[in-house]
């Protein structure tokens, strides 16, 4: 067979090129960006939890006035939570969608990913007492 055989649609059906993948402009990938968080915060309880918890956190470290190092840590740990909590939205529809009966590997990427999320909240809980704990005790204790 010469190579111009293989190209050819009266070969196989399964020869036709596929469409290339559809592109989006920077704007309209900004959109979707922007829609996932929306679709985050709207449906996910957690993740609304988690957001009030980072504004609270966000709100007593301006009162403190804490320094610049501690506001990158604070604010790069409530990304990871708020990343992982999104990553397990994701992989939840992936599965539910892969496998819409019940299916003990199905459980286990559920269980997994949400005792990750688990995992960063309690860690954000210990970096928010480690950043904000000594100045709110010194604040307390007058």
């Amino acid at each position: 067979m010469k190579d111009d055989d293989a190209a050819s649609p009266s070969t196989t059906s399964s020869s036709t090129p596929a469409a290339p993948p559809r592109r989006h402009g920077l704007v309209a990938s900004f959109a979707f960006a922007f829609a996932g968080v929306a679709y985050l915060l709207r449906t996910q309880r957690n993740a609304r939890i988690h957001v009030a918890a980072a504004a609270a956190a966000c709100l007593v470290a301006t009162w403190l006035r804490i320094a610049r190092i501690e506001w990158a840590i604070l604010v790069l740990t409530i990304a990871c939570v708020l990343i992982l909590e999104g990553l397990n939205t994701a992989l939840e529809a992936v599965v539910d969608l892969a496998s819409p009966q019940i299916h003990p590997l199905a459980k286990i990427a559920k269980d997994v990913t949400a005792g990750m999320v688990l995992i960063a909240a309690i860690a954000a809980v210990i970096v928010g007492l480690l950043i904000l704990g000594p100045p709110l005790w010194g604040w307390l204790a007058g």
